[in-house]
């Protein structure tokens, strides 16, 4: 894990990418913490979603501290990079169903389920995370503070943009890919190599985000054609 040494402006910089993956990658998670809670009278949902997202945040948390010391393991930040950009292209094509999430009939038992669902959709969260806060254990826990507590209250509002303006999902599989192409060239057995090349980095970033919305613009045109023939 690296202490922070940069500029205030890259600081906040880094914070705001930090943020905006997590709230882009947090939908599904609002949407269990809801499934969760949908059962209980709304004095206990409040109290349901408060206490099962605090418990994930601690876990979460928990999970980008490990992720964080282990991308210091020669070759683990390639293959988290390479992780990430299946996550940005997941992002873009990917429709999950949680008719699966079954919704908690008592408090803890709605508690337990919001930990125990975020816990095992969250590593896509923590990968990316991790990697767009270039390891700085400081953005990562400030990111997450900050964007959970968004999460919880305004998750309804986010989901409702990003269906309006679908956009939105692309700027953020663009965001994911220069993170995911960034964190390889910086895996230090390649980094020598792309430091002294420069162009030959900026031609990897380009060509990987290029890549993956181009793959995923057309893997969505070939869906919403297999639907059409099916009406």
């Amino acid at each position: 894990m690296r202490t922070i040494d940069m500029s205030v402006l890259q600081f906040f910089w880094l914070l705001l990418n930090v943020i905006f993956i997590d709230l882009l990658l947090a939908g599904d998670n609002a949407i269990v913490i809801g499934l969760a809670a949908r059962k209980l009278p709304p004095a206990t949902q409040k109290k349901a979603i408060l206490y099962g997202t605090g418990g994930a945040l601690l876990i979460r948390i928990a999970a980008t501290i490990v992720v964080l010391w282990l991308l210091q393991v020669p070759w683990l930040l390639l293959i988290g990079g390479v992780m990430l950009v299946w996550i940005a292209y997941k992002l873009l094509v990917d429709q999950e169903d949680h008719a699966e999430v079954k919704a908690g009939t008592t408090l803890w038992g709605a508690i337990r389920t919001i930990i125990v669902a975020d816990a095992a959709m969250g590593l896509d969260n923590v990968i990316a995370v991790a990697g767009a806060a270039q390891q700085h254990l400081l953005l990562v826990v400030l990111g997450l503070l900050i964007s959970v507590p968004i999460v919880v209250w305004g998750s309804t509002l986010f989901i409702k943009l990003i269906n309006k303006f679908p956009w939105i999902i692309y700027l953020g599989s663009a965001v994911l890919g220069y993170t995911a192409s960034n964190m390889i060239t910086e895996e230090r057995k390649l980094a020598p190599y792309f430091t002294e090349h420069p162009a030959l980095r900026i031609l990897f970033i380009a060509t990987v985000m290029a890549g993956i919305l181009l793959t995923g613009y057309l893997q969505n045109r070939r869906a919403v054609s297999r639907r059409e023939k099916a009406v």
